[in-house]
């Protein structure tokens, strides 16, 4: 990878932090602080090379950028991954180390949890920067923002189905949810109070089974899922499940789920639209957990919390609506709600900073 042509103009600061006695190897990119201090969590992962993290880390920080912005808040965005498995590498050690690379930033980043790392982890950071969020209630905190991002995403289906049908009932609706894992599960459970048909799937066939036995759904194989003729398919694992070879063998009439980076190209997106399949853009749709510990900024309080997540149903209605008038797919249309606010307020504030200079 050509590290500078990558990165181009579009990132304000990539930062890497190596601690051999750890074991520590992890990237922190900032994509953005026009709206205010970037805010994303901290991915652990096992990753094949370095080329594979850093390009992660790229796409997972300008995803939070669009995802602030979209949710109306006063964010920019953000991303970090530690490199390794996190079930052999991580230590109490290693997580004091990184809090204190996160606090040498100088608050222009603050953390959160992400794939591989829990809200244990963020206590442990938080020992040593205040540039951390997502930890526990005794700390001030909101805890696992797991939940919140499952609720934003039944919110998200609702205002998607309202769409299709002209009704957001989900009762005998039927829904895949290709991977259980917190967020998976979490929205498993919505899903089933609302007394949707539900089929779940993972690479993790032991999360299946709890899944199943627990909350009484059904199982499909993994590498099917997407095939299942259903109303929504809801990808809630790793990013990249709406490419050139899933897009056409999907059984679904619209995708919501709370994975990042749902789409592996831009491409995807309108591969979507030409099977007339609804795509609810991912940064939009998994935006409740960002907006829940963003409430710990100001002092948590869990029902305003919530009540602003349930709002990613009125942000997704208006993200389809501008696709529908303007004959542009919904990423596209996301994207440029986001970018219209960036450009507005983000100027805005850039001049207000320059008046309290003056």
């Amino acid at each position: 990878m050509q590290l500078f042509d990558r990165l181009g103009d579009s990132y304000e600061e990539v930062v890497v932090c190596h601690d051999a006695p750890t074991g520590l190897g992890a990237i922190v990119a900032i994509h953005s602080t026009a709206l205010g201090p970037a805010l994303g969590g901290t991915r652990f992962y096992p990753y094949r090379s370095e080329d594979d993290a850093f390009e992660d880390v790229l796409r997972l920080a300008e995803g939070m950028t669009y995802k602030s912005a979209a949710a109306g808040l006063d964010l920019g965005g953000g991303k970090a991954v530690i490199i390794g498995d996190p079930r052999q590498l991580k230590s109490e050690a290693l997580l004091r180390v990184y809090g204190r690379f996160i606090d040498s930033l100088g608050g222009r980043y603050i953390t959160a949890e992400d794939v591989g790392t829990s809200q244990a982890d963020m206590d442990v950071i938080h020992r040593e920067t205040p540039n951390v969020t997502g930890v526990s209630r005794s700390l001030g905190g909101s805890g696992d923002p797991s939940a919140a991002t499952a609720y934003g995403v039944l919110w998200a289906m609702k205002a998607v189905l309202e769409a299709l049908d002209g009704v957001d009932e989900l009762t005998g609706r039927r829904i895949v949810v290709s991977g259980v894992g917190k967020v998976g599960t979490a929205l498993v459970r919505h899903l089933v109070e609302e007394r949707a048909h539900v089929m779940v799937a993972d690479v993790d066939d032991d999360a299946v089974a709890r899944t199943v036995t627990c909350i009484g759904v059904d199982a499909v194989p993994v590498l099917d899922a997407h095939a299942i003729e259903c109303d929504i398919f809801s990808p809630c694992a790793l990013g990249g499940a709406c490419n050139e070879k899933t897009i056409a063998g999907m059984g679904c009439r619209a995708v919501v789920g709370s994975a990042n980076n749902q789409l592996a190209t831009r491409e995807d997106g309108l591969r979507l639209a030409d099977r007339e399949i609804l795509y609810a853009p991912d940064f939009v749709v998994n935006a409740g957990g960002v907006i829940n510990i963003a409430e710990e900024l100001v002092g948590y309080h869990r029902e305003r919390a919530y009540t602003k997540v349930r709002r990613i149903g009125e942000t997704t209605t208006r993200v389809l609506t501008i696709a529908a008038k303007q004959g542009i797919t919904p990423a596209a249309a996301a994207e440029a709600l986001a970018d219209q606010r960036i450009a507005s307020i983000g100027t805005a504030a850039g001049r207000i900073r320059t008046f309290r200079r003056r």
